[in-house]
């Protein structure tokens, strides 16, 4: 599937779709809960699986905040990095990803206890 191309205010052909390839939409096999926090790019939501129960962290990333052809990239290169990442023990898990009209969805795994800074902080240090 090609990207769809949309001039940008500057000039520059900026891509209306991130992702490489069609997805289902994302409530139709999450439902999304609170607000867990919110990142330059991103807020992430509290999200469960919709058949298994099963609880999830999920980034949604307004696509109005990406604003050159870089930031599209950036994003599905961090799809792809963490795909090939998924199995390492010390790196977080991507369930899937999902594009609508608006939104680019990062479902990964939920790690619950809070920022690990804020935990590096309180301890010192961490051997």
């Amino acid at each position: 599937m090609k990207k769809q191309s949309t001039p940008s205010p500057a000039g520059k052909l900026v891509a209306t779709t991130v992702l490489p390839y069609q997805t289902a939409r994302l409530r139709e096999h999450y439902l999304v809960g609170k607000k867990l926090g919110q990142g330059q790019f991103g807020t992430t939501y509290l999200c469960s699986h919709r058949s298994s129960g099963a609880h999830f962290a999920c980034k949604s990333i307004p696509k109005r905040k990406l604003v050159c052809r870089d930031d599209y990239d950036d994003v599905l290169r961090e799809i792809q990095i963490m795909h090939h990442l998924s199995e390492h023990p010390n790196v977080v898990r991507i369930e899937g990803s999902y594009e609508d009209a608006v939104f680019v969805h990062l479902v990964m795994e939920l790690c619950a206890g809070g920022e690990l800074f804020d935990r590096i902080v309180k301890k010192g240090h961490y051997s």
